[in-house]
């Protein structure tokens, strides 16, 4: 498996055709450049790489004392 090839390529024989690249993962012949390159569909992609967690879910509302120079007239 060490020697096995980043993007593996089938169907070479023709040659005026460009050469089919696959997934890595899943074996499904690969389209886009960036894809071809990587050697994984976005699917597979996306599963490797997860997106990192929103900080916007972590926020939370944080009970804070008056000021005192800021307590109404009157108090």
């Amino acid at each position: 498996m060490g020697d096995e090839p980043l993007a593996i390529s089938i169907d070479s024989a023709t040659e005026g055709a460009p050469r089919r690249v696959r997934c890595r993962l899943c074996g499904r012949p690969l389209t886009g450049a960036d894809s071809r390159r990587t050697g994984l569909g976005p699917a597979c992609d996306a599963k490797l790489h997860p997106p990192g967690p929103d900080i916007r879910t972590r926020r939370h509302e944080v009970e804070q004392d008056v000021l005192p120079c800021l307590d109404p007239p009157g108090a």
